[in-house]
């Protein structure tokens, strides 16, 4: 049976989630699908958005919405998406470009010593904070990709108290949700990514897991995913599930079938 994402999480866009962590982890595949799909989730179901894209521009992102039945540029114009260009903000930073007045580049931390990130955590917090004109549901941080910050410079320690931060701003004070995006690799020399990554993999109430096939390419099947559901920290008999499901990308959508229900094997 092929089933799509919202089906396999039971999620609803009447009712999405709230004060969750979900980390997006990718290994020997590109897990950017994913991103567009929450992305486009939360846009739907009506909530506000700060997405920190420090991968792509903005035009690459409202492409591939736009396939998925979104605009950003609408949703920008009428306050539900708050979005933070990295490749912008850096080259701002380092080509000296200057920020209107009262603005500070949330991206600062580029041009210094790498390991304040206060100001763009400021930035995720009065983007989401309710003001009295605000209709909108949960507020949500969608994070592509934390690695990034890795490469620019910044600490694991840093990027770990962004989020902690952040969990405290949006999860617990907003009662909204975080998403967020890492590259990780099983036996990669890269000990500060996976530091990250395995500290996030504890903190996470959800973990989603793409993964390249063993067996190489295929056109029928482009990847593996794991979703684990964590048990609830309060309940210690609760165990973690674990689903195992394999997954086609499409121009529109993405599908997920059982293991060995692909195409090609039917």
């Amino acid at each position: 049976m092929f089933v799509e994402l919202n089906e396999l999480l039971n999620a609803s866009p009447e009712k999405p989630e709230q004060g969750k962590l979900t980390l997006l982890r990718d290994t020997k595949t590109d897990g950017s699908f994913l991103v567009h799909h929450f992305l486009s989730f939360y846009l739907k179901a009506g909530c506000k958005v700060c997405f920190v894209a420090l991968l792509q521009s903005f035009s690459h992102y409202n492409i591939i919405a736009q396939k998925l039945g979104v605009s950003l540029t609408a949703a920008k114009e009428r306050g539900q998406l708050v979005f933070l260009e990295g490749l912008k903000s850096c080259f701002d930073v380092l080509f000296g470009e200057e920020q209107h007045v009262g603005q500070t580049n949330p991206l600062r931390f580029v041009s210094e010593d790498g390991s304040n990130l206060k100001t763009m955590y400021e930035f995720v917090r009065t983007s989401l904070m309710a003001s009295g004109s605000d209709s909108w549901k949960c507020p949500v941080l969608l994070v592509d990709d934390l690695s990034v910050l890795l490469s620019l410079g910044v600490r694991p320690v840093d990027v770990l108290d962004f989020i902690h931060y952040c969990r405290v701003a949006v999860c617990s004070q907003l009662k909204g949700n975080i998403v967020v995006l890492v590259h990780s690799n099983d036996d990669s020399e890269d000990e500060e990514n996976e530091l990250v990554v395995n500290s996030l993999c504890h903190q996470s109430n959800l973990i989603l897991w793409a993964e390249g096939l063993a067996t190489g390419f295929c056109k029928d099947v482009h990847g593996q995913l794991k979703i684990i559901q964590k048990g609830s920290s309060e309940l210690k008999a609760e165990r973690n599930l674990l689903q195992i499901y394999q997954y086609k990308i499409q121009d529109k959508n993405v599908t997920f079938f059982a293991r060995g229900m692909s195409a090609a094997v039917l």
